[in-house]
């Protein structure tokens, strides 16, 4: 049976002092040493990501622990690949998170088959319009493929590329202790671009999808999408 991606998209807004509360100690924690605009982005994008994932799973959002795993770090860290623990037992839930320009994409698998792995990225291209972003960020075959390209097509066609590689690299753990530029997106068949209709995001924005097991060429048709659009939680 094919995995069903459920896609939320999540529109600036203030973080409540209750909404704060119900975030764990470590998340609190790892907010505590954040500049005053990147702790407020990332205390949006946690609290978002908790009710997205109570809602899904029917349970209060106060009723759900986190529990990061990083593959470098292991289980338990502040950091790595999301995800709740209910009662002591790992929430059967697939979770990324992803922000840019205020906006917080979420993606989620309920009831993931074992070994399923997701990563999902969405950027402003603002963010990419700066020289010597191509030779930084892009293998020899991407920069080839904007070849013609400039001013705001440009910079779309590198926000793609962009989130295509972030998504790929959160679902593997790595980040970007990954090279970017060794990493090719083009054609990579476990990574899918996520058009606007489909996550809610406003259009200038470029979002991506990986998933892991997706066979080749089967990027779009290797899951069924579930209830996308914006939310303001």
């Amino acid at each position: 049976m094919a995995a069903q991606l459920i896609l939320r998209a999540v529109p600036p807004f203030p973080v409540p002092p209750a909404a704060r509360e119900a975030l764990d100690n470590v998340e609190l924690a790892r907010a505590h040493g954040m500049a005053p605009g990147p702790r407020a982005a990332f205390l949006a994008g946690r609290v978002a990501q908790r009710q997205f994932a109570a809602e899904l799973l029917g349970v209060p959002a106060s009723g759900l622990t986190a529990a990061y795993d990083c593959p470098r770090c292991g289980p338990g860290s502040a950091h790595g690949r999301p995800g709740y623990s209910l009662h002591g037992v790992p929430a059967p839930l697939l979770l990324s998170l992803s922000r840019s320009a205020g906006w917080v994409l979420l993606a989620a698998v309920p009831d993931p088959p074992t070994g399923l792995l997701l990563g999902v990225d969405v950027q402003d291209p603002a963010g990419a319009d700066f020289d010597g972003f191509d030779d930084v960020a892009l293998g020899p075959a991407e920069r080839a493929s904007l070849s013609g390209l400039s001013a705001a097509a440009l910079v779309s066609a590198r926000a793609r590329l962009w989130a295509r590689k972030e998504a790929w690299l959160k679902l593997c753990g790595t980040g970007l202790r990954t090279a970017p530029d060794a990493l090719d997106v083009l054609h990579h068949p476990g990574i899918r671009d996520l058009p606007p209709a489909e996550t809610g995001l406003p259009a200038r924005f470029a979002a991506a999808v990986a998933l892991s097991g997706m066979p080749d060429g089967a990027g779009r048709d290797a899951y069924q999408p579930g209830s996308g659009g914006s939310a303001s939680s």
